[in-house]
């Protein structure tokens, strides 16, 4: 038996799932999703999704298609029904439908879909020995707060980044790193100094990244935010990146330059084990 997933207000084998071709999703990347993971059947930082999810389509001027609590259910629901254990719950909020047009009318209804991935997400090996990540041209558009389904650039820099060797990227913009193409870039200074990049239209606000900075703060750690240059990534002592669907992961190689001894550090090891037993996982 198939996954189930969520079509606009019905549980359908996914098989059976139908979405129309002119929802503006499809047609134009008029849509914003979220991705919660899931461990041990339990959806973590959820509430940060699902604040970052209202925030978006506000933004877009889309209105939510359920109230939380009911979005809640969905993935409640969704996680049930599909006995996922440990993987990703997944939800994307479209404009609606209409006939194909640039323009579009005000009185279109919002189309919410939804589907689960079983996934690990805990001592995976990127985890346990750290990723090299490639140095790429932020390919995307100005508006990098809002989490649209418009991924293309994302895509395609991630796809040449492998094509290279590399096991993700991070994207360059007026001389700053400004994220990773699916995550949040955080450096390590020789001093202990923690660093990501402060939240701004050019970033997406990382849930796991807002995870972590609150489990750092009730431990006395401070991270500091401010950009950095690929050259100061290059030269840290330790980095690391945040994701959903990759927790905390150590990045032991920056373009041609091995960071620290090659090997994941202690104080991004510390971190690691701060949220995972924040998340509620044995270390």
């Amino acid at each position: 038996m198939g996954r189930i997933v969520y079509v606009h207000g019905q549980f359908v084998p996914e098989e059976e799932a139908r979405i129309g071709l002119f929802d503006r999703g499809f047609l134009f990347g008029d849509a914003v999703y979220e991705v919660t993971a899931v461990i041990a059947g339990r959806m973590i930082d959820n509430d940060l999704h699902l604040a970052r999810l209202e925030r978006s389509l506000k933004e877009l001027g889309i209105s939510l298609a359920l109230a939380r609590p009911d979005i809640v259910a969905v993935q409640t629901e969704l996680i049930a029904r599909n006995a996922l254990q440990d993987g990703t719950v997944y939800l994307q909020v479209s404009r609606g439908e209409a006939d194909r047009d640039f323009f579009y009318p005000a009185t279109l209804a919002p189309r919410l879909v939804g589907f689960t991935q079983a996934k690990t997400l805990t001592g995976t090996k990127a985890q346990q020995d750290g990723i090299a990540v490639d140095l790429a041209a932020d390919p995307r558009w100005q508006r990098r707060d809002i989490k649209t389904a418009m991924l293309l650039g994302q895509v395609m820099a991630k796809q040449a980044a492998r094509a290279r060797g590399f096991d993700d990227v991070w994207l360059v913009e007026d001389g700053l790193v400004t994220e990773g193409a699916s995550s949040t870039a955080h450096l390590i200074t020789a001093d202990g100094r923690i660093l990501t990049r402060a939240a701004s239209q050019a970033t997406l606000p990382g849930c796991t990244q807002r995870a972590l900075a609150r489990l750092c703060a009730a431990e006395g750690l401070h991270i500091e935010e401010r950009a950095f240059t690929p050259e100061e990534a290059q030269g840290a002592a330790e980095a690391f990146q945040t994701s959903a669907s990759s927790l905390v992961t150590p990045v032991v190689r920056i373009g041609d330059r091995v960071i620290g001894d090659g090997k994941p550090g202690p104080r991004t090891r510390a971190l690691q084990a701060l949220y995972l037993e924040a998340a509620g996982v044995s270390v």
